[in-house]
């Protein structure tokens, strides 16, 4: 697994949703699902490339990458729709080689739902389990229960085409959670959602595991999706997982420049390693126009090339000048986006590098705001910056 920066500090990060048990920090835990050196090749295509991974029992863990990342290969892997090239996919202790998708402790959540066009709600919930010889009247009960945990028991009797896209996805995570799998697969599972509704949906699915308390392993391009989800989130790249941990400790400390430009918004900064220190450090940056100031040491050869990760919201914009010369980059306003609770600006900073800030809009006055063509100053805490040396 990636270490994580809360590993190397020794100080790990609160967890986005504290009600969870933190069981990936215990050291005596036992992962439920692990893939070992896992690597699957099309022809000469490389599609997942040695990963290895731990999940544990009862999280809710994402797979966030772009498209051809390899993320839905590694988790039809996990479902047993694809054999992996090279090494070995264990889930609750068992090894999964050779085992047919029916025989695993697994279900799988498609992204095009799948329901049956002809069957109504309850007949597309229960099909699994009257497929596996099941008592009606026990297929009856699980149907009900389950239809009432994702608030659709008052549309059991309808067929998919009389309901919303937010219903149908309801329906296909309930068919999924009916035969009781100790672990289900979802892939892009809000994708076909509008905005508003995959919002509103995001925080169900967190609830609705947690009653269940169902291991889910969520297939996502969506940032955003996966930090509202996760525990955990795994971000993968051509093939491989280059960073994994708490969407906290992803989004502040990224372990790279892909991570830290693919997670959010960010402006790089170049420049060189003038002091390193134990406590901090000094890098000279001409496109920022100042030193910037660090309050941690970093491991770097002498005068390093290196990049400074810096989030806009993390940025203070004002027309006086703060007082410091450190992390103090001067410019000028091109362009303005009012968003409602806040206000994108993009900045033409006098060395000509663009840099883009954030800002809450805590006030309704328009008079008192920044505006086009202002001269202004950005600055920062030495804490709100990270350097990347890959």
């Amino acid at each position: 697994m990636t270490t994580t920066e809360a590993e190397k500090t020794g100080t790990p990060a609160q967890p986005q949703n504290a009600a969870k048990p933190v069981v990936w920090r215990d050291p005596a835990a036992k992962p439920f699902v692990k893939i070992e050196g896992v690597t699957k090749v099309f022809d000469d295509f490389t599609a997942v490339d040695n990963v290895s991974l731990e999940i544990y029992k009862t999280e809710l863990f994402c797979l966030l990458g772009g498209s051809g990342s390899g993320k839905s290969t590694l988790l039809r892997m996990l479902a047993g729709f694809e054999e992996p090239t090279s090494g070995r996919i264990i889930i609750d202790g068992v090894d999964m080689a050779g085992i047919p998708p029916w025989e695993r402790p697994v279900n799988m959540m498609f992204q095009s739902y799948a329901l049956f066009p002809h069957l109504t709600v309850e007949k597309n919930v229960g099909f699994g389990l009257r497929r596996e010889g099941m008592a009606d009247s026990e297929v009856k009960k699980r149907v009900k229960e389950i239809l009432e945990m994702v608030q659709m028991g008052h549309l059991a009797k309808r067929k998919p085409h009389q309901l919303s896209g937010g219903q149908r996805q309801r329906v296909a995570l309930a068919r999924s959670l009916v035969k009781r799998p100790k672990l289900l697969l979802l892939d892009e599972p809000l994708g076909a959602l509008d905005k508003k509704l995959r919002e509103e949906t995001q925080f169900e699915l967190i609830n609705i595991q947690e009653e269940l308390g169902v291991t889910f392993v969520v297939v996502t391009h969506d940032q955003e999706e996966a930090m509202t989800l996760s525990t955990r989130i795994g971000v993968m790249n051509q093939g491989e997982i280059v960073q994994v941990g708490e969407p906290h400790e992803i989004y502040e400390y990224p372990n790279s420049r892909f991570v830290a430009q693919f997670i959010g918004s960010v402006n790089m900064l170049e420049g060189t390693v003038v002091v390193d220190e134990t406590d901090h450090v000094i890098i000279d940056s001409p496109e920022a126009g100042c030193m910037i100031h660090l309050d941690h040491g970093i491991s770097c050869a002498p005068n390093q090339e290196v990049h400074v990760a810096l989030r806009p919201e993390k940025i203070i914009i004002s027309k006086e000048h703060p007082g410091t010369q450190d992390n103090c980059m001067q410019g000028t306003i091109e362009d303005i986006a009012y968003m409602g609770n806040m206000s994108v600006y993009r900045v033409r900073l006098n060395t000509g590098k663009e840099i883009r800030v954030t800002q809450p809009n805590f006030v309704r006055d328009m008079g008192s705001r920044l505006t086009w063509n202002d001269n202004v100053y950005l600055h920062w805490q030495i804490d709100s910056s990270v350097v990347l040396t890959v």
